[in-house]
């Protein structure tokens, strides 16, 4: 066994354990934890197959933003998920049905994918460019032609990040609030005032 054949037994072994471990968990910090193991053994799995640029962005967005950030979530709103468990034999028969129809699709992409004759000779969708990185390539397949797709999942983010701050903004009656128009329009004359004060007197 070869040295990158080992490394990608490890990476894919740790990844499908803690992957299993994100919903077994019954800590959801621990879940978070056992998800951002997932999103570096993925990242050690990208760089392996010769796509770095992938893999480092899966570590710095994922792990460095995303994952953290469901940590601080899960950590600051408390939630009781005790309570949450409650119905889970409830909704039992519909998740092992679902997780049926998921296992039945991948044995089908797996069994089609093994048995493809044609899948060795099959154009890719862009030829490689002497002289440039995985990068440079990833960036002018990326620009040149998904630019629109590309745009058009920017623009859906963008939607979605408004939605989410729309939705969670709530104006309080004693809370202070910015004014830039107000700010801006300010004079000397608004910000003080000049009030004369008798001797022996306070203001």
């Amino acid at each position: 066994m070869s040295v990158a054949a080992a490394f990608f037994y490890l990476f894919a072994g740790v990844l499908v354990a803690s992957a299993f471990m994100v919903i077994a968990s019954r800590n959801p910090v621990h879940s978070v934890l056992f998800l951002i193991l997932c999103f570096v053994n993925a990242a050690g799995l990208f760089i392996l197959i010769g796509a770095e640029f992938l893999g480092l962005i899966l570590v710095v967005v994922y792990v460095g933003a995303v994952a953290v950030l469901f940590l601080f979530v899960v950590m600051m709103l408390d939630v009781d998920f005790v309570e949450l468990r409650q119905g889970f034999l409830q909704y039992l028969p519909i998740g092992v049905l679902v997780g049926l129809v998921f296992l039945a699709e991948l044995v089908l992409v797996v069994g089609s994918w093994a048995s493809s004759a044609t899948l060795a000779t099959a154009p890719a969708v862009t030829q490689a460019v002497s002289g440039l990185t995985n990068t440079q390539q990833l960036g002018r397949v990326l620009y040149t032609e998904y630019v629109y797709f590309f745009q058009a999942a920017g623009m859906v983010l963008l939607v979605a990040m408004i939605g989410a701050i729309v939705l969670t903004l709530r104006h309080k009656p004693n809370v202070k609030r910015q004014d830039i128009s107000a700010q801006v329009a300010r004079t000397p004359k608004d910000g003080m005032d000049v009030v004369k004060v008798r001797p022996g007197q306070g203001i």
